[in-house]
């Protein structure tokens, strides 16, 4: 198993805002949480990858528990992290925004090959490598965002809201890239509000509201759900 979160439990600022939750990811799997705002799902991607300290529960990659670890071990490890709201550094070029995800590799084989790899899925980075970060389109950013976590050559990439605030065909792009991503081997955790797209992405889904998942199970159930379609879906 790649990714097993078992009972996790998460106060932030006197509030509860995960009460015991349970999520496996498999190798090579990608799978969802779908929920509204303030349902814990970023919370949980912030827990995973070390930005989130864990109150109780466990949280386990390839078996070694990893709470409360710095995030850039967990990093080395083999864990990527796009946050909502992408994080560059917007007056570095999209080139140094790249490198910065590599900072911790070592190899530099390793890194010219996983520049390559970023570059077959993003060729517009390729083209705009001397642009500022900044000036790119909000799907360039979002592109780039992605393309800096896969520097690391991460085997579970974590996507937080990947869609949000995109244009329709941009949203489009952006699953078919991650689907490609998945489909080379990387196990994918996506936290998505556009609950359509990350049901039709997934394999596995999970339903989350205040705190607590309510609903599991392959995305082709969960999308035929009368609660799902109705909560979620517009049906």
């Amino acid at each position: 198993m790649l990714l097993e979160i078992l009972d996790l439990k998460v106060n932030h600022g006197g509030a509860e805002c995960l009460k015991g939750i349970s999520i496996h990811v498999d190798d090579g799997e990608m799978v969802t949480i779908i929920g509204s705002n303030g349902a814990g799902k970023t919370t949980t991607l912030r827990a995973i990858s070390g930005l989130q300290r864990s109150d109780s529960g466990s949280i386990s990659f390839r078996g070694k528990r990893i709470n409360d670890s710095p995030p850039q071990d967990i990093v080395r490890l083999g864990v990527g992290h796009v946050p909502q709201g992408r994080a560059l550094f917007p007056y570095m070029s999209v080139l140094e925004n790249l490198k910065i995800g590599s900072y911790l590799q070592k190899d530099s084989v390793r890194i010219k090959k996983a520049m390559e790899r970023v570059f077959l899925f993003f060729p517009v980075l390729k083209s705009r490598k001397k642009q500022q970060a900044g000036t790119l389109s909000g799907g360039e950013q979002q592109m780039l965002a992605i393309a800096r976590a896969l520097m690391g050559s991460p085997v579970l990439l974590l996507l937080d809201e990947p869609s949000i605030g995109l244009a329709p065909i941009v949203v489009r792009e952006i699953g078919e890239v991650a689907r490609e991503i998945n489909q080379g081997g990387t196990g994918i955790l996506i936290v998505e509000q556009n609950a359509r797209l990350a049901l039709r992405l997934a394999q596995k889904g999970y339903v989350m509201e205040t705190g607590k998942i309510v609903l599991q199970g392959p995305c082709g159930d969960l999308m035929n759900d009368p609660g799902v379609n109705k909560a979620y879906l517009g049906n």
